[in-house]
């Protein structure tokens, strides 16, 4: 004590000297007026405030890496282990909307309302969906053949729909009464009736329709490509090149007065609305299904072959395809982008779902079900979340968009822990044990056995073209072996 005591008088000593004169601070005048500067440690409130009473405080830890030696591995572990959890937990079925008579054809989605979607069936009927209550809102009745094509125009306030009748109807979308989309089962679907109706001038049906992101006029895919105003019962333009039937026709949704049609010819054709006239063709070695543009990506645009695979374009280069993607073991028969423009659900003859990132040659994701037949129509929600198809069995049926994510409201650690788990996988997603859980895939027994008869038939044919280039002149290899993205193209027109 005597020494501290003694100490602390010496220092106060020299700041008197200090403050005297001659010291290092000549201008102060007394030790009072001295000003000290003091760090403190600022926190945010609510990261160390409790949710609920099971919550376990927030514990202080030094992030050192020199005191955490096995922090790398402990990382591994966690990927590992949220890697399997994802497996555990995918339960990606939520429900199926009732109530066709027949297989469902075609769908289509609202861009205004979330809830909203339509479906088309073989017997000619029209179905209003809410889907979170999984109630028919409407009927609409008319056609008398096959619903092949329908759409919604981009206000959201009309529905427009074509079919094998060589009938174009439009429809004034209805706003659901108070408490209407929760009545009882039992209560009867009111119906309504075509606002509009379109007669085709060409002569046979229609195979699609899709509106305009930005105008009120709408395309119809038949012997021709044709041309439509919400107003008029008369065609305002119409398209042809070469080909007897057109399959498909979709709009551009960043360049609206662009649009592309796959024929039955093997045929992808691109039209301009502005000039009235085609710009470019592509032809395949088989058929082109379906048609849909990336919603962020004014130039791509991913096509749905028969030959079990899609393939993935860019409009200002159709010599070879930007991607291939593959894991179908039949005709593939619709493709829909996500809102988000980074994945794509596309449904298949061999009654499987499959959901591909924009650029992967490979699904990730494969949903099906037991009662599940031909799945003729996909689409994405336009959150992003949800997935419907129509299949051949009478059902709409809703998946998760991911298949072990949680429904509901996430508190924010629980966002927080799913954030950080998706970026240890994203880390350590090249390591061989997390690869192939993640690419694992439980598929039913008959898809399975064609896979394996893929692959059979597959490295048989690569067998004989390396015995082809073996007994061969040089430079047969580069005839031979032909890269994927341009095999399957035969020509590019102009």
């Amino acid at each position: 004590r005597h020494s501290r005591s003694a100490s602390s008088g010496a220092y106060a000593e020299s700041l008197a000297t200090a403050a005297g004169g001659g010291g290092f601070f000549p201008s102060v005048p007394s030790i009072a007026t001295f000003i000290m500067k003091v760090k403190a440690i600022s926190r945010i409130e609510e990261d160390y405030t409790r949710e609920c009473k099971s919550d376990i405080l927030k514990v202080h830890r030094n992030l050192d890496p020199a005191l955490h030696p096995m922090h790398r591995a402990k990382e591994y572990k966690r990927a590992l282990n949220a890697t399997k959890l994802d497996k555990v937990f995918a339960k990606p079925f939520i429900g199926a909307l009732e109530g066709h008579s027949d297989g469902v054809m075609c769908l289509a989605k609202s861009p205004t309302q979330l809830s909203v979607a339509a479906s088309g069936a073989a017997d000619g009927e029209i179905r209003l969906w809410d889907v979170p209550s999984r109630r028919a809102l409407r009927l609409l009745m008319g056609h008398t053949g096959a619903v092949r094509g329908i759409s919604i125009t981009h206000d959201g306030k009309r529905c427009v729909s074509c079919g094998d009748d060589a009938t174009v109807r439009v429809w004034r979308m209805p706003q659901a009464g108070l408490g209407e989309m929760f009545s009882s089962g039992g209560a009867t679907v009111p119906t309504k009736e075509a606002s509009l109706i379109c007669h085709s001038k060409t002569g046979g049906g229609f195979r699609d329709v899709d509106c305009h992101w930005a105008k009120n006029c709408h395309a119809t895919a038949g012997s021709a490509v044709e041309l439509w105003t919400s107003e008029r019962s008369e065609p305002t333009a119409t398209f042809s090149w070469g080909v007897d039937t057109v399959i498909s026709v979709r709009f551009n949704p960043v360049e609206p007065d662009v649009f592309a049609s796959c024929g039955s010819d093997r045929s992808v054709a691109l039209y301009d609305v502005r000039t009235q006239t085609p710009i470019r063709k592509l032809v395949m070695q088989n058929k082109c299904t379906k048609l849909c543009w990336n919603p962020m990506e004014a130039f791509n645009f991913t096509v749905a072959n028969e030959d079990t695979n899609l393939y993935s374009y860019d409009m200002r280069k159709l010599s070879t395809a930007t991607c291939v993607h593959r894991d179908f073991v039949s005709a593939v028969l619709d493709v829909d982008y996500s809102p988000t423009g980074r994945e794509f659900v596309a449904g298949s003859y061999d009654r499987t779902v499959r959901i591909f990132d924009y650029n992967s040659g490979h699904s990730r994701e494969v949903y099906h079900a037991k009662r599940m037949q031909r799945v003729f129509c996909t689409r994405f929600s336009m959150d992003g979340t949800y997935v419907l198809t129509g299949s051949d069995d009478m059902n709409v049926r809703c998946w998760k968009a991911e298949a072990s994510a949680k429904l509901g409201t996430l508190l924010p650690r629980e966002k927080r822990k799913k954030q950080y788990q998706e970026a240890l996988k994203e880390r350590f997603k090249h390591m061989p044990e997390i690869s192939r859980i993640a690419r694992n895939h439980h598929v039913p027994k008959a898809i399975h056995k064609a896979q394996k008869l893929r692959r059979v038939m597959t490295d048989s044919e690569t067998r004989k073209k390396k015995k082809r280039v073996a007994h061969s002149a040089p430079g047969a290899e580069k005839k031979e072996f032909k890269p994927a993205r341009k095999n399957r193209i035969v020509a590019e027109v102009e």
